[in-house]
This record gives structure tokens, C-alpha cells and sequence, in this order.
């Protein structure tokens, strides 16, 4: 047994920092290379990220958050409360938004630092302006650079899952998303994955806890077997192999898409209400984004006017000129 140490430096606890980005997934992701960048500043730090409970595998996967603290609410908005403990948080940083709720949610914790973007509402923070039409993983690199923190926005690759694929070298469809807004209809996803097949492509289907009867409408549609669908929101670790496994992915603007690109799995995604400037894939060529604007309501009830001009015929066009044919391997 070694010698038990008194000194100060055995005693003095572990420094803290606290991420708040209580968000989904493709919100983490997109994220990525902001938490990087504060795991390199404060290595010595325990980083802790603030974000819903289901994200602790997405979390465990950055490599960059030690711990994750349960945090979210409805509809986006900022969580009443975050359930901290011990004394305040060294640093504190707010990846969640522009404020000001989600910056006094985090001063009620009394952090030594809160590093953040500047809002009317809370003067007292001299974080640098907010521009409301910034890439979001470029947006929270200039927050930190802004403060002396090298960000890099292209560092946002996970590794490979250890899990197997259950469908490797398959076409991905995912028709939902976070809002009807940004939902492709069904029908056309139907057209796309009767084309593939068609040409002797294994075409999968996966969808979210709330997508059942989207994704079975899709099968149904398609003809797809059983084995080829993945509802009900699988655990991570197999939607991430799902995914990392794929030839490649066609989805709306959501958390998928972000998966996808964080594996360097090829993307053709569909844009409708926010325009990839704000939410699309790096410019590589194994990514293709469409969307013909302008742009519209998120949060409608309805399918976005710029979603619905995007054809079937366009999508099989996209996936036609992905730089690697159909079933080769992925570029990492």
C-alpha cells in the first residue's frame, strides 16, 4: 500500500468546468469541436456537460466530456434548474444559446468564469456579439476564440464504433426529424428507396422512439423486410455502427445527418426551413446538400415550401454523383 500524501496538491479537489448545451443530438455533434477545444485548453479541468440524460453515450463518444449532468426541457428551451452540486463551477461556458435565460441559469451556479456571447439582457457578460446567421459549429469556435481558445471547426470525427453494423454497406433512410417542418414526405422517400432496390441496393429505414408510424408507413410503401427496418430509436452504439457502417445516409436536417458526417459516412441531406449555411455538412465531396430556399418556419406544422421542391429524381441525381459508386468503402 503506498504512503498516504498530506501535502495540499493530493487534498485540493479536481477543478471544474460546465458545458451547457441542453440540446439534441445533432446539436451535440455539431458542438464537437467547440468541447475539444475546451478539453485541450483545461485538461486538468473535469469537463462536464449539461444535456439530456440520452446523449451520455454521444457524450462518452467526443473523447472530450468527462461527465454528463441531466439537463433539458421542452421545445429547445433552456432548463429551469441544473442539478449541481459541490462548490461553484471553476469555468463555465454556455453552449446552449445567445441568452439571456441560459446565461443566468448558469451565474445562479456563481461559476469564477462565464464565457459566453454578449446579449443586452445580461451587460455584465463581455463575451463577443451574436451573428444570427453563423454556421453553429463555426458560431461556438469564434465564442472560444473570442476568449484566447483555439477552436478548430473541422475537428468534429468520432472513431469508429466497436459494435458490429447490422446492415453494413446499406443505403440509410431516415425520414424524421425534430419538427413536420423539416420532414421530406414519406412518399418520396418511398420512390427513392423502390429506385435503389431497383438497382440491387439493401435499402434500411431507421426512425426515433416517436417514428413508428412513419417509419412503418415507409417500409410498408417501399416493401421493405422487417429486417431492414430500425424503429423505435435503437441504442446508440448500434445507430452509430448502423450508420458508420453505411454507404450512405439520405435524411432531412437532422441528428442523423450530423452522426453521419461525424463517421464520414457519404450524406445527401435534405434542406427546407434553415439553409445548410447554417446546419449543413462540411464542404467535402462526399456530402451533398440540397435546398432551393428561401427559408421558412422551422417549427411549422407542415412540411417547408423549399423541403417539398426537392424531388426524388434530384436526390438518386445527388447520390449518382457521390465521389465513390454505391457499396465501396466509406473515405475516413
Amino acid at each position: 500500500m503506498r504512503p498516504v500524501r498530506h501535502d495540499s496538491a493530493a487534498s485540493a479537489p479536481r477543478a471544474r468546468l460546465l458545458a451547457l448545451r441542453a440540446l439534441g443530438l445533432g446539436d451535440l455533434l455539431a458542438a464537437v469541436p467547440a468541447l475539444r477545444a475546451l478539453r485541450r485548453e483545461y485538461p486538468g479541468h473535469e469537463l462536464v456537460l449539461a444535456a439530456p440524460a440520452e446523449l451520455a453515450p454521444a457524450a462518452r463518444a467526443t473523447g472530450a466530456v468527462d461527465r454528463l449532468l441531466p439537463a433539458s426541457a421542452p421545445s429547445r428551451a433552456v432548463p429551469r434548474s441544473l442539478d449541481w452540486t459541490g462548490p461553484p463551477p471553476d469555468i463555465a461556458v454556455d453552449l446552449h444559446g445567445n441568452g439571456p435565460p441560459s446565461h443566468r441559469l448558469l451565474q445562479r451556479l456563481r461559476p469564477l468564469r462565464l464565457l459566453a456571447f454578449a446579449h443586452p439582457g445580461t451587460p455584465e457578460i463581455g463575451g463577443p456579439p451574436w451573428y444570427a446567421g453563423e454556421h453553429e459549429r463555426d458560431r461556438w469556435c469564434r465564442l472560444l476564440h473570442s476568449y484566447g481558445i483555439d477552436a478548430d471547426p473541422t475537428d468534429l470525427l468520432l472513431p469508429r464504433p466497436q459494435t458490429v453494423s447490422p446492415a453494413p454497406g446499406a443505403v440509410v433512410l431516415h425520414p424524421g426529424a425534430g419538427a413536420p417542418a423539416r420532414c421530406w414526405p414519406v412518399e418520396r422517400y418511398a420512390a427513392v428507396a423502390t429506385a435503389l432496390r431497383n438497382r440491387g441496393r439493401r435499402v434500411v429505414v431507421t426512425g426515433g422512439p416517436d417514428e413508428g408510424d412513419l417509419v412503418a408507413r415507409l417500409a410498408k410503401q417501399a416493401g421493405l423486410p422487417d429486417t431492414d427496418v430500425f424503429a423505435g430509436g435503437p441504442p446508440f452504439d448500434r445507430l452509430s455502427a448502423l450508420v458508420a457502417g453505411a454507404r450512405v445516409l439520405v435524411s432531412g436536417d437532422t441528428g442523423l445527418a450530423h452522426l453521419a458526417v461525424a463517421h464520414a459516412t457519404p450524406t445527401v441531406t435534405l434542406f427546407g426551413p434553415v439553409p445548410p449555411s447554417q446546419w449543413g455538412p462540411p464542404a467535402r465531396p462526399r456530402h451533398i446538400a440540397l435546398w432551393h430556399g428561401p427559408p421558412g418556419d422551422p417549427h411549422a406544422d407542415r412540411p417547408g415550401p423549399a423541403l417539398l421542391r426537392i424531388t426524388p429524381e434530384e436526390v438518386l441525381h445527388a447520390l449518382d454523383r457521390l465521389p465513390a459508386p454505391l457499396g465501396g468503402p466509406n473515405p475516413r
